[in-house]
């Protein structure tokens, strides 16, 4: 009798537990669909370049939750002053049928398109006699050597793809996320203004951007302060 008992009891014990996997696995059959964004006019980095004065006129985006269209219930925040150079930000969120919300940005660059077109692009050397400067303790590490590009985007404006001359990406191996990469504005003056100048790894940017171009050796001078914590003097050359 008590072997019948055992029995009853282990298939019991067998159906019950395929019911509550049946019904856990009915709980995940649902599938919700995030709303995904496409901003028109945007670089693989969602930046939209703007010339200084020029109206900013929103470039449009569609939005798709699944296979529907919900570009009509995306909300839109953030101004752009096309008066001042620099960089703005746009961002575009919706709410999917679920709840769930998701959102992404764009960033316009405004830019001075009267400066002197010329083209100072190309690849550069960090020189000797750059280094990194620490605030707290006075240290300074000395680093050359590193290959760095500045591309030209417009008249004025480039993209530097490390103001930091490869200290964390090559130097230390971190990677090209903790290059600190953006867009830069070359004056009449042959002064730099940084507009952006971010560290995705780390998800900052630059304290400050000092810049200067020698037309004499075609060099470039930076001093960029970092995390509050230091401060960068580098020299590249072609």
């Amino acid at each position: 009798m008590k072997n019948i008992f055992k029995t009853i009891l282990a298939c019991l014990t067998v159906v019950f537990a395929m019911v509550s996997c049946s019904e856990a696995e009915e709980g995940l059959v649902k599938v919700t669909h995030y709303a995904a964004f496409q901003l028109n006019d945007v670089d693989e980095s969602n930046v939209t370049l703007v010339p200084l004065g020029e109206e900013f006129v929103e470039p449009g985006f569609v939005c798709m939750e699944g296979d529907e269209d919900i570009s009509d219930k995306v909300q839109i925040s953030g101004e752009v002053d096309t008066n001042v150079m620099g960089a703005y930000y746009v961002t575009y969120s919706a709410v999917n049928k679920d709840g769930f919300s998701s959102s992404v940005t764009r960033t316009v660059v405004v830019y001075d398109a009267s400066a002197t077109d010329r083209d100072i692009s190309g690849t550069y050397t960090v020189a000797d006699g750059s280094y990194r400067f620490w605030y707290e303790t006075a240290g300074k590490v000395n680093f050359s050597g590193y290959n760095v590009d500045l591309s030209y985007v417009a008249p004025g404006l480039y993209y530097l793809n490390d103001y930091m001359g490869g200290f964390y990406e090559q130097r230390a191996g971190y990677g090209s996320s903790y290059a600190m990469k953006g867009y830069i504005a070359l004056n009449n003056d042959n002064t730099f203004t940084a507009i952006t100048a971010d560290v995705a790894g780390w998800g900052d940017s630059a304290d400050y951007v000092e810049g200067t171009y020698d037309e004499a050796t075609g060099n470039i001078s930076l001093e960029v302060g970092y995390a509050g914590q230091m401060c960068f003097y580098i020299t590249l050359k072609k």
